[in-house]
């Protein structure tokens, strides 16, 4: 059975990405969450590396609670995070020994995904929004959008005044007929205003409303999914199973959004696709940035049975988010016909960039010889 012998990072201020060598000689590479991935690091190196190095490099469930219970006073954001570098290295690695994709290891098959493209942005103007989406549909067929609306925890006041009121007939009159359409509120509604923005959705047709109070009051989104025919979704900041079981428990949402990275990784996520399985909830993860989590999430949707209607996939280029650039080799999250391909390849089926690496901050924990 390989041992964990040495964890890296290689790390700048918005993406960690984590080499796990075994005393074989064995690699896998992972990632933890983005953001603040300077801080993420330090916390995997000093929160999860010291209880796992010298352990078997294949177990990640049996790894992943004895981190979370040595570090039991610091649970939250940023120890999920950090969990997530140490998960997805060590699904990475099995997937190599075994030369088999991730998808495969978790009962599923490489293929085809429907993805929606899902913009990230609210300082544009509803009829640039409209005008962009209407350019996707047509080159790359897209059939699925999402765009925002409100402002992000914005206690009912709009982006700027009448922007939603705006954006939801302007972008869903130029998609027309169908096409998916879905909106994310970010947190910014009270209950009233949301089952108002609410009704104005269905009456445009659209299906999913997203995050529509602030996520850490399920009791008001619980009111919101009460009240309105459309899905209302949620979950994506969560990462405490706990809050996962009560809010599945109490239906406070209609569809479930975890975030791979924010969760601690595919195991951890896996949880709750399966609470989500048992209570008749389907998974529609949070993957909003063309990193590491957007293949992870391929490869979870390509195996669970539950799996939602798309991925998640963001539209964003340079302009927005400048730091994923020259991330990995190739093109891995080419869209074709509005569909992403799930790897075939051993591992997550990436590679990640040398000259890239060149220029992180390189960390390292050894295991004592």
């Amino acid at each position: 059975m390989p041992k964990i012998a040495k964890l890296e990072t290689f790390t700048n201020a918005y993406v960690c990405f984590v080499k796990l060598t075994t005393d074989t000689g064995d690699v896998g590479w992972g990632q933890t969450s983005t953001y603040h991935a300077d801080i993420t690091a330090t916390v995997f190196h000093r929160q999860v590396a010291p209880w796992v190095l010298g352990r078997s490099a294949l177990d990640v469930d049996a790894l992943i609670d004895l981190v979370e219970e040595r570090e039991h006073k610091f649970p939250g954001s940023y120890r999920c995070r950090a969990l997530a570098g140490l998960d997805t290295a060590m699904w990475d690695l099995r997937g190599k020994l075994e030369g088999k994709p991730v998808v495969e290891l978790i009962g599923g098959k490489p293929g085809f995904l429907r993805a929606y493209a899902s913009s990230m942005k609210r300082d544009i103007t509803p009829e640039a929004e409209a005008a962009r989406f209407v350019r996707l549909r047509d080159e790359k067929g897209f059939d699925a959008f999402k765009w925002r609306v409100g402002a992000e925890c914005g206690r009912d006041i709009d982006e700027w005044p009448g922007r939603t009121e705006a954006v939801i007939p302007t972008v869903a009159r130029a998609l027309g007929d169908g096409i998916a359409k879905l909106v994310d509120g970010n947190s910014g509604f009270s209950p009233a205003r949301a089952i108002e923005v609410g009704h104005m959705l269905e009456a445009e047709g659209i299906s999913h409303f997203e995050e529509p109070c602030p996520y850490w009051k399920l009791e008001q989104t619980k009111q919101v999914t009460d009240a309105l025919s459309l899905d209302v979704t949620g979950g994506e900041q969560d990462c405490e199973i706990g809050i996962w079981e009560r809010m599945i428990e109490m239906r406070a949402v209609d569809v479930l959004q975890p975030d791979i990275m924010y969760m601690g990784g595919l195991s951890r996520t896996l949880r709750v696709c399966r609470l989500g399985e048992a209570a008749g909830l389907p998974v529609t993860p949070h993957s909003a940035n063309l990193s590491l989590v957007t293949m992870c999430t391929m490869h979870m949707l390509g195996a669970i049975p539950n799996a939602g209607k798309y991925l998640e996939f963001s539209i964003e280029g340079d302009d927005y988010y400048p730091w994923q650039d020259g991330l990995f080799l190739g093109d891995p999250f080419a869209i074709d016909a509005g569909r992403a391909k799930i790897p075939d390849a051993p591992g997550w089926g990436v590679e990640i960039n040398p000259a890239w690496l060149d220029k992180a901050v390189r960390q390292v924990s050894e295991a004592e010889q």
